[in-house]
């Protein structure tokens, strides 16, 4: 435990200790939190629900997680104003060996949650199904995201493409395929229609915003990131009407799931236009007065969409891997730096929903698989699922992830000890593969060529979209 607190949780306060099941969720970073706790709100009513915060170097601040709990159903409503302190991870796996849930979910960053999984594995008797996944949009394959996850029971992804492509990934590498499907939390059209099946928004405002999603590592360098400030603070000349807002998920000495080496609020010029902003808090909230959202490959595209938002994937610099934007490939959505100063922007195809995210919430499975792993675990007929990971060396190696996963926040002697002979060996193996590069370079990432509204506008299925995206400047201007 830490030593600045106590040990504190956020359980759902309707729970009596008799009925339904009870499911823990762990969560750390500001993406992993939004994720977890939105996916657990969306668990069936019988399911009584706890949320943990685990102290890594990357857990979100308070402020990080106010945000992230926004929008959560009765269970964890109260997490809002009242997220959970960080406990260190010994005390995490202390309170699920004192008190077992019947399932828990990991939702963590890779090294995390490879420790946590294992850990749980080793420390708790008649452990709990262990359920983990990633958030946001996770296509392609990433064999990282399986690897230190593959001990879970179950791992949730949210579209039918993600599961045949992780399917083939895992089975390529010897793993047994253990994916099942959610409709992700921040799409889902329940929370985000009316009735009749219209988009909702919020009463409070007129939509008056075109808010770019950042994202803190995508695009990687300084050059590309300040090129999307200059288009940004062009459309804000552009379309005085509007407020151009550059939505950021972190402040200064905030941390991210993924590094941020050059924050965004850093490189708006002096002489920026006033309607030009940068601001952080909840997706939602800005989501309740966009006019249209922009990013080059966000996950909060996605929010748009289930709200009826027009929407832009910037492709200036490329279709890639690194740039996590293949997916929308043919999506309607995809444009370049001109479409967004023009305002022109776009709408989803309906053959690319059906593939990607928005699939049929029949087709949801991760509730009923986990319901079935719980009913395993209670007749103690649950099967542990082997690592990935082949070399385990014992003790020194256990120490050596753990310190690994957690830095600092891991104070053990022993990890202090493998970090110390642990480091000239990682040091050798990486200029070992440095050497392997230069003799036998990598190839390199195929990069697509950008893709723009105007070009769609002329496909044979695209005069529906073509029309709903002129009538977004048409309407306020």
């Amino acid at each position: 435990m830490r030593a600045d607190g106590p040990v504190t949780t956020a359980r759902s306060r309707d729970r009596d200790g008799t009925a339904g099941r009870l499911v823990v969720g762990i969560v750390d970073t500001d993406s992993f939190a939004k994720w977890g706790a939105h996916l657990l709100a969306a668990a069936p009513a019988n399911w009584s629900l706890e949320l943990l915060v685990v102290h890594t170097p990357r857990t979100a601040s308070p402020a990080q997680l106010r945000s992230a709990f926004r929008g959560l159903d009765d269970r964890l409503a109260h997490l809002t104003t009242e997220p959970p302190a960080p406990l260190d991870v010994d005390a995490v796996v202390e309170r699920l060996r004192q008190d077992p849930p019947d399932a828990v979910l990991v939702s963590v960053i890779g090294p995390v949650a490879e420790l946590l999984i294992e850990e749980v594995h080793r420390r708790v008797p008649r452990r709990p199904v262990l359920v983990t996944g990633l958030p946001g949009i996770s296509f392609p394959a990433k064999w990282k995201g399986v690897f230190s996850r593959a001990r879970a029971d179950l791992f949730v992804l949210h579209s039918h493409r993600e599961v045949r492509d992780y399917e083939a990934l895992a089975t390529e590498n010897g793993v047994e395929p253990f994916f099942a499907l959610a409709t992700l939390p921040f799409a889902a059209a329940p929370a985000r229609t009316a009735p009749n099946g219209t988009a909702r928004r919020s009463p409070a405002r007129t939509p008056d915003s075109v808010v770019f999603a950042a994202q803190p590592s995508v695009p990687p360098t300084r050059d590309e990131r300040a090129r999307v400030v200059h288009w940004l603070a062009e459309t804000a000349r552009q379309h005085p009407e509007w407020r151009v807002v550059v939505k950021t998920r972190a402040v200064a000495g905030e941390q991210q799931t993924h590094r941020e080496a050059f924050p965004y609020a850093d490189l708006v010029p002096a002489d920026a236009p006033p309607n030009l902003v940068v601001a952080t808090g909840p997706m939602a909230t800005h989501l309740d007065r966009a006019v249209a959202l922009v990013t080059i490959s966000s996950t909060a595209v996605l929010e748009a969409v289930a709200r009826g938002i027009p929407a832009l994937t910037l492709t200036d610099f490329g279709i890639s891997r690194p740039l996590i934007n293949e997916v929308f490939v043919d999506s309607g959505l995809e444009g370049d730096a001109i479409d967004l100063v023009g305002g022109v922007f776009g709408t989803v195809r309906p053959d690319w929903r059906r593939d990607n995210y928005f699939h049929q919430e029949s087709d949801d499975d991760w509730a009923i698989r986990t319901d079935r792993l719980m009913a395993l675990r209670d007749v103690g007929a649950l099967v542990d699922r082997p690592a990935a990971r082949r070399s385990r060396g014992g003790v020194f190696r256990r120490a050596w992830e753990r310190k690994n996963a957690l830095g600092p926040a891991d104070q053990s002697v022993l990890g202090l000890v493998a970090l110390a002979a642990g480091v000239p060996v990682r040091t050798a193996k990486r200029l070992v593969r440095q050497v392997v590069r230069l003799v036998r370079p990598p190839a390199p990432a195929v990069v697509r060529a950008p893709r723009t509204q105007r070009q769609q506008a002329h496909a044979p299925d695209a005069a529906e979209g073509a029309t709903a995206t002129t009538a977004v400047v048409a309407t306020t201007r």
